[in-house]
């Protein structure tokens, strides 16, 4: 993916250079929430509404499951 093309889309006026691509993506990791950075990914990928949600869904479905305790 590129980090850099799928940023300069959202930004109206850049004042000086953006960072190289890895640089960025490690800035988005600390930026965004877990759900914000998947669903931004996920968006520039061009998926629709449904596969996000069914993506986070996946996500809260799995962390609902290790956060149960382990008496079933």
């Amino acid at each position: 993916m590129n980090f850099t093309n799928s940023i300069t889309k959202h930004i109206t006026k850049l004042v000086g250079t953006l960072k190289n691509e890895d640089e960025l993506q490690e800035v988005l990791k600390r930026k965004f929430t877990k759900r914000e950075y998947k669903t931004f990914i996920a968006f520039e990928e061009g998926k629709d509404i449904d596969e996000i949600k069914t993506l986070l869904k996946e996500e809260d479905t799995k962390e609902v499951e290790k956060n149960l305790p382990n008496c079933y």
